[in-house]
């Protein structure tokens, strides 16, 4: 049975596309207007259908003239409780239900330069199943990244992750990436449990995918954090960062694995 966060369909006009481009956001104000004028400018619309999901935000960022404007398609509020991996939930059962092939998930904080889309989208096209933006391959962009916060990726989580799947990642935290239909709906993946509803869902897939032998790749992307001021995030200092690296344990120790399939 397949578990899906309480949500409600706020705007849909149609899939015209194959792909999709899932952008979770939640009080992001103009930081997300700027991503959508940006995608704007590449005609990402042309390539993929582009929908929000939302985790309740009270900003009025998400005007239905700002969305008519950049052509989003969809709109899809999570309701029910839960944070990143809830809402990620939401938005994967409305895409795959939607009939699209593959989807592109961006942050729509604008720390993620979405030129690097249409890269992910031919990727999918070319039969990978997971595509991991990553700041430190050769092409990257890494601006401004907390120091904390790079020390942490590149020490500790990547390598983590890199060997409990057996795949070597550099860049894990990244929430811009791409998944196949079939990677999303295989059963031995499970991603529709609620034991996914903050941050685990990320490390999962990065842990999942490449031991069940899904074609898995990363591609360079550029990150830049606002230079004098500080940097969007949701994630609590100190409490928050524990939870990420207990989270990161568990994965690693397989503490999320779904029941055996038979």
């Amino acid at each position: 049975m397949r578990f899906v966060p309480e949500h409600a369909v706020e705007r849909w006009t149609g899939r015209t596309r194959d792909w999709c481009v899932v952008i979770p956001v939640i009080n992001e104000g103009e930081r997300i207007g700027r991503l959508l004028a940006r995608m704007s400018a590449l005609n990402i619309a042309d390539l993929a259908d582009i929908v929000i999901v939302d985790g309740g935000s009270t900003d009025g960022s998400l005007a239905p003239e700002r969305l008519d404007a950049h052509r989003v398609a969809g709109l899809v509020r999570k309701t029910g409780s839960g944070k990143l991996s809830a809402q990620l939930l939401c938005a994967y059962a409305f895409v795959l239900d939607q009939g699209y092939r593959g989807v592109v998930t961006i942050d729509g904080n604008d720390k993620d330069d979405p030129d690097a889309i249409p890269d992910f989208v031919q990727a999918l096209e070319e039969g990978w199943d997971f595509v991991q933006a990553s700041r430190y391959v050769p092409g990257g962009v890494a601006e401004n990244t907390p120091w904390l916060r790079d020390l942490a990726i590149r020490l500790i989580h990547a390598p983590a992750l890199s060997l409990a799947s057996g795949f070597r990642w550099t860049d894990t935290t990244q929430g811009f990436r791409a998944y196949s239909r079939r990677l999303l709906e295989d059963p031995r993946m499970g991603i529709f449990r609620p034991e996914f509803r903050d941050y685990e869902l990320l490390a999962y897939m990065n842990y999942r995918a490449p031991r069940l032998g899904f074609r898995c790749t990363e591609r360079p992307t550029a990150r830049r954090y606002p230079k004098g001021e500080k940097a969007p995030t949701k994630i609590r200092p100190f409490r928050g960062e524990y939870a990420l690296l207990k989270t990161l344990l568990d994965v690693c120790l397989g503490r999320f694995n779904p029941p055996r399939v038979s």
